[in-house]
């Protein structure tokens, strides 16, 4: 396991650089599959609008402003925290990068490389509005189509969803949240992806609809770029070993053309450091688990990858329009409902029935899935008819 990136580098390639303590390999592997699921549905909005199925909409922004007050101070503070944090890793030495997240949130930093940081991107900023200054700032009128737009949802995506998945887990794994609050909040895993799906959804309904872009074009667009994402995502779960592994596997693998790792793992190094200790390891990240698991991220990240294939195959012939999505719907929650019966997962009371907040979550995503397949067959079926008659 590779609880961050230096473990990675130093193990695949023999490159010890320190900063790179400060990229956890889960946290890489969410930020890959925040980047891909934008080229994806950016492709096919582009695609559509293409097809003629989106139009622009207009905006109004003023051009020739002179960089603000507020513009500067921003760009003063997001460079003194690069440079008070980041840039200061290079001066501070090996005891910052010792314990990455006790750095990160203590008040130890570079003063000067902060100063000097922010005072370089506000003067960027500074001369890029400088730039385009005018001696009368002007009022132009802007087409924006969806697929422009997609920068921002991205990052209502990554906001909202990383919110949603650390509420959701927190909410899954109370007891142990309660132990120690602090550490599982900063904790480099422990993310739902359910929580994650929930919350974004929200703020990219009500996104969509103040922009007025057609959700059922969006939510067509989103489903591939979902489906893989997530297969994404449990990669970073494998790799960091988050705990979103299986329940205990010692049977012996009966597929032998398998590697062992593929059937049973006992995750070692892995990121949360639960298990027992790893003889001749010192330091952090120096336990595994007891018995071998199944590895269900890997699972995960293979299914959904051929999930993946078939929603892109199917993207410019299934119809009505959002039906696609309704189809993400019922796969993804198939596929983990049915997941969940080999993972390690806390269980819940309902109506005298002990599932686990994902099994609750999923079947409510193949209900809706169903629900909203029948709803657009049977309010398309009319229209249908009435253009062949």
């Amino acid at each position: 396991m590779y609880p961050n990136l230096y473990y990675a580098f130093k193990d695949l390639f023999g490159i010890e650089f320190t900063p790179l303590r400060f990229i956890n390999s889960f946290g890489f592997f969410v930020a890959l599959c925040f980047i891909v699921a934008a080229a994806l549905v950016t492709a096919e909005l582009k695609r559509k609008s293409k097809a003629g199925l989106l139009v622009p909409s207009e905006t109004s922004i003023t051009v020739g402003e002179p960089a603000g007050i507020s513009e500067l101070l921003l760009n003063f503070f997001l460079g003194f925290i690069v440079g008070y944090k980041i840039i200061a890793l290079f001066f501070l030495g090996p005891e910052a990068s010792a314990d990455p997240q006790a750095y990160i949130f203590s008040s130890a930093g570079s003063w000067p490389a902060g100063l000097a940081t922010g005072a370089l991107f506000a003067f960027l900023k500074w001369q890029e509005k400088n730039k385009t200054r005018l001696e009368k700032p002007e009022t132009r009128k802007v087409r924006i189509w969806p697929q422009d737009r997609v920068g921002e949802i991205t990052m209502l995506a990554l906001v909202f969803g990383l919110l949603g998945a650390k509420l959701f887990d927190i909410f899954e794994n109370w007891s142990d949240f309660l132990t120690r609050p602090m550490a599982y909040i900063l904790s480099g895993g422990g993310l739902t992806f359910y929580g994650g799906l929930i919350c974004a959804t929200i703020a990219i309904i009500i996104f969509a609809r103040k922009h007025k872009i057609p959700l059922r074009h969006l939510a067509d667009s989103l489903a591939p770029a979902l489906m893989l994402a997530y297969a994404i995502g449990r990669i970073g779960c494998q790799v960091a070993g988050d705990g979103d592994w299986g329940i205990e596997n010692t049977s012996p693998n009966p597929l032998g053309f398998l590697p062992d790792w593929m059937w049973s793992y006992n995750y070692p190094h892995n990121v949360n450091e639960v298990g027992v200790p790893i003889p001749g390891c010192n330091g952090r990240y120096c336990t595994q688990l007891p018995t071998g698991h199944f590895p269900t991220p890997f699972y995960e990240t293979v299914v959904c990858t051929l999930l993946f294939g078939v929603l892109w195959a199917l993207r410019k012939k299934i119809r009505p329009f959002g039906a696609l999505f309704a189809l993400y719907l019922i796969l993804n929650g198939l596929e983990r409902f049915f997941i969940e019966k080999i993972r390690v997962n806390n269980r819940m009371e309902l109506f005298g029935l002990h599932p686990t907040q994902a099994e609750v979550i999923s079947t409510g995503l193949v209900l809706v899935g169903i629900g909203l397949w029948i709803y657009l067959r049977r309010k398309t079926a009319p229209v249908t008819a009435s253009r062949q008659a």
